[in-house]
């Protein structure tokens, strides 16, 4: 087997058309089932360790599940492969990569189990690692809630620039390399933004930085929508399997980055906001309640 046919995007199978078909390259399914096996040790080895928190971590797996699910259905269903055609597809991809799959997996919270399926040598060794000074200098810079949203918003314009994007069309390296980055820098994204314990003085920042998020997301959605010019003329090829003209494909994906991936990161906000404002309201409530 070639290089150029080991990283191809177009392994597929379906029904006669690659573009109807379900993407099984190897550089995808792998690591998939990788991802799977492996929370799937770890989670058995903390559920036999302890019967402590099981409900937790049952809840935990459950989205886990669901984040795995949809970042498969994303990658290996025939919404990938008809993504490398019709532009709208590419753009739902993405997005449920980014707005989808990611806070579901942060959600999970799975480093515990993906750890715990390591062997102790190897646990210790990571334990090391994550503990040295490099890691958490580098760390503590990634993570800070600007950084990460920058990041992201980085991540997200520059492989839409046209010359980048089309690049990832033709070339299976560069096209890995552009969904490894959305999601990466997405994961990033919503573990800096999502509460966890002992974080809950982060509701603030955390509203604003998703409120920015989708202000840029939907800027981009609506230079694509309301452009009369097409700027990925390689993406349309194949617009009509969706009946739609090039530049209607651009305009459906321009509404889709716009319009329901806004709602998930105004909703988040808008969710964080209530939490935030419940939480202040039980802290005045309790500071009130305290004898003077």
């Amino acid at each position: 087997m070639s290089f150029e046919a080991f990283f191809s995007t177009s392994v597929c199978y379906g029904a006669g058309a690659p573009e109807a078909g379900w993407t099984l390259a190897f550089p995808i399914t792998v690591p998939l089932a990788a991802i799977a096996l492996t929370y799937a040790v770890g989670a058995r080895r903390l559920w036999r360790r302890s019967s402590r928190g099981r409900p937790e971590r049952t809840r935990q797996a459950l989205l886990f599940a669901a984040g795995w699910g949809v970042l498969t259905g994303a990658l290996v269903s025939p919404v990938h492969a008809l993504g490398e055609r019709v532009f709208a597809a590419h753009m739902i991809e993405h997005e449920l990569l980014m707005a989808v799959a990611a806070p579901l997996l942060v959600a999970a919270c799975p480093g515990a189990a993906l750890i715990w399926a390591l062997p102790a040598a190897l646990r210790q060794g990571t334990g090391r690692l994550t503990h040295g000074n490099i890691f958490r200098m580098v760390w503590s810079v990634v993570s800070r809630p600007l950084n990460a949203t920058v990041i992201h918003g980085i991540a997200i314009w520059i492989w839409h620039v046209p010359v980048l994007f089309e690049a990832a069309l033709q070339q299976g390296v560069l096209h890995y390399a552009q969904h490894a980055s959305f999601l990466g820098t997405a994961l990033l994204f919503w573990w800096v933004i999502l509460p966890r314990a002992g974080r809950q003085r982060a509701y603030g920042s955390a509203v604003m930085h998703l409120f920015l998020t989708s202000l840029h997301t939907g800027l981009l959605g609506v230079l694509l929508l309301f452009s009369p010019k097409l700027w990925y003329p390689q993406n349309a090829a194949g617009a009509a399997l969706w009946g739609l003209t090039p530049i209607e494909d651009q305009q459906l994906a321009g509404l889709v980055m716009w319009i329901p991936a806004g709602l998930i990161y105004g909703g988040a906000a808008l969710l964080l906001a209530g939490l935030w404002i419940s939480k202040s309201g039980i802290r005045e409530a309790s500071h009130a309640l305290r004898p003077g």
